[in-house]
């Protein structure tokens, strides 16, 4: 759709032209009864005289005219001069007629540019390239949240002195950056003139201030001049949808086998806990709603408003987000989706390489056979029946308060906290659950296992059905884990400590414990607040991964037979060994014995 210059200019126009054009079929005529009756038709006639809309029809209060017109190769003729008269042009397709939407290029557009309608392809190619819908809402007549999240982001950039407003100079800069020309002194003038006439809250002793800033590009916007604003976002890397273009974001440093995992290194961390410091006004050591909102104003929107992110922190009784709630979150975003926190990074301000955020952890299989793990993020996946107490041994993690009504946990659930370990480190344990009826579906994946550091079986030490399901669980696991080459140590938990324990969880644990190679349960109890040191005791066997490691009775007997088929390997070899050195002795005799005779 574009002006062609017709009956004369939107601006002042008596009454603006539209030709609606395209193949058979494709609802032109329905289209037009639709926008003049506000209904939609099933009868349409098969070409409609020409319908006028009266000026009140739409707010410019500019009476409309749409021209339907036929397809037929002998109304060609027609069909050109009506769209010579056009102020405006729109191309119809059928959604269920994919050919049509082909025939668009390959017959519509070139028909156009035979009747030189030129001014079509202008407004058609800056329609598509300048967008008004990502950066202005029609009804409000405001810039959308996220057009005024990057425009605030671009003015902190360019704000270098960080007072507040854009200076003569820094106006320039940011002039010769977008635009590659410089302003002329009177230009800044006229620059702030207009803004300050408008909204004096604009301008300040120090220049454009971010309010300005912002009711400029609404001004150009609403004068039709979207190219300006685009031409800003793009020069500061944002695409289409108002986010950081890929090109921005280096993947190539997120390559990795499927046992190792993306980590934050210490100076990324260190950046995030100036961020922290900077947002948390009050300095309560947690940043408020408001407060992470503000942190987050520059990003397209906060990134843990939804999906596993939520529920998944620390927060304090007022529900504010703690530091170490906040460095496990960009832990957990780290571990599950690296090119989102490196974008994120980038918009809160994060001014060093991007290469120099992340680090790639050694392979899970070395950490095995090195005996030791140095990563600072362990995860652990949690398996065990319903109602045994896995979300509340998630809640513990974060410190929620144990909560006696059993809720079924429905969907992805995380939980993610900084632990204090007892040699004065400090590590990130990220935890999740994993649905009793999800088990089957997640183990025919291979690589399931792949991510886990550590894995965690939990049982209610009361309930019989409970613990033989989780023993279940641990086999199960345990002869995926042999089978796909993925294995983990693992730790069982034995919950509600509470209550009276039955016999038989006492007796068979222990025994089961024994068989499979693994410690016996630690007994906690997530209602009394019992949790015997529990988390750091899980991320204690994550640092060492050649133990703890269950083996099913397959796994021992495939063992045995492996060191069997070594030890008859070895025999083969040295007996071969053996032969060649008596091969070699006997022909060193011989000649020998030749010699002497």
């Amino acid at each position: 759709m574009g002006s062609t210059g017709g009956s004369g200019s939107i601006g002042g126009a008596t009454n603006v032209r539209v030709v609606v054009i395209g193949d058979c079929g494709t609802g032109k005529s329905s289209l037009i009864v639709s926008v003049a009756t506000d209904s939609f038709s099933e009868r349409a006639p098969p070409l409609l005289p020409p319908t006028r809309l009266p000026p009140d029809f739409y707010p410019d209060r500019v009476p409309l005219t749409i021209i339907d017109t036929s397809s037929r190769p002998e109304d060609r003729n027609k069909l050109g001069a009506e769209c010579k008269k056009a102020d405006a042009i729109v191309l119809t397709y059928a959604c269920d007629q994919p050919i049509t939407l082909e025939r668009l290029s390959s017959y519509w557009l070139p028909e156009l540019r035979r009747l030189e309608v030129a001014e079509v392809f202008y407004y058609a190619q800056k329609a598509v390239l300048h967008p008004t819908a990502p950066l202005f809402d029609q009804e409000t007549q405001t810039l959308k949240p996220r057009c005024v999240r990057a425009l605030k982001r671009i003015f902190i950039l360019c704000d270098h002195d960080r007072d507040g407003a854009l200076s003569d100079a820094e106006l320039n800069d940011f002039q010769v950056k977008c635009f590659n020309a410089p302003l002329q002194p009177s230009e800044i003038v006229g620059v702030k003139k207009v803004v300050s006439e408008k909204l004096p809250e604009g301008v300040n002793e120090h220049g454009l201030t971010l309010t300005g800033f912002l009711f400029l590009h609404a001004l150009f916007i609403e004068k039709g001049r979207l190219e300006t604003t685009w031409t800003v976002l793009r020069k500061f890397g944002y695409n289409d949808e108002i986010k950081l273009r890929d090109d921005l974001l280096p993947t190539a440093q997120f390559k990795r086998a499927p046992d190792q995992s993306i980590e934050l290194t210490s100076e990324a961390m260190d950046f995030l806990r100036g961020i922290f410091s900077m947002f948390d006004i009050d300095g309560d050591g947690a940043l408020r709603p408001q407060e992470l909102e503000d942190l987050f104003s520059t990003a397209p929107e906060s990134p843990w408003e939804e999906g596993i992110y939520e529920d998944s922190m620390e927060k304090n009784a007022l529900g504010a987000v703690t530091l170490n709630g906040f460095l496990s979150a960009w832990a957990l975003m780290t571990l599950m989706d690296p090119v989102k926190s490196l974008a994120y990074l980038i918009y809160i301000g994060y001014p060093g390489d991007p290469v120099s955020v992340f680090h790639v952890t050694r392979r899970r299989r070395i950490d095995r056979k090195r005996l030791n793990s140095h990563r600072n993020v362990f995860q652990c996946f949690v398996f065990g029946p319903g109602n045994a107490g896995k979300s509340a041994l998630l809640n513990a993690l974060i410190g929620r308060p144990f909560i006696e009504k059993y809720t079924t946990t429905k969907g992805d659930h995380y939980a993610t906290n900084v632990i204090d370990m007892s040699e004065g480190t400090k590590k990130i344990l990220v935890m999740r659950e994993i649905l009793e009826d999800a088990v089957d579906k997640l183990l025919a994946n291979k690589e399931f296992l792949s991510p886990c550091d550590v894995a965690v079986f939990v049982y209610d030490s009361s309930d019989e059905a409970s613990w033989r399901k989780t023993a279940e669980l641990l086999v199960e696991v345990a002869t995926h884990a042999e089978n796909s080459g993925f294995v983990v140590p693992c730790v069982m938990v034995a919950a509600k400590d509470d209550l009276d324990p039955h016999p038989v969880s006492i007796t068979d644990s222990a025994r089961v414990s024994q068989d499979m190679g693994v410690e016996s349960p630690i007994t906690v109890s997530m209602k009394l607040g019992d949790i015997s040191n529990l988390f750091r005791r899980i991320i204690n066997v994550a640092q060492r991964p050649h133990l703890s490691i269950p083996e099913t009775e397959a796994g021992k007997n495939h063992k045995q037979y492996r060191r069997l088929v070594n030890r008859s390997l070895m025999f083969v070899s040295v007996g071969a060994a053996v032969t060649v050195v008596g091969i070699a002795a006997y022909r060193m005799y011989a000649v020998r014995k030749h010699s002497s005779g």
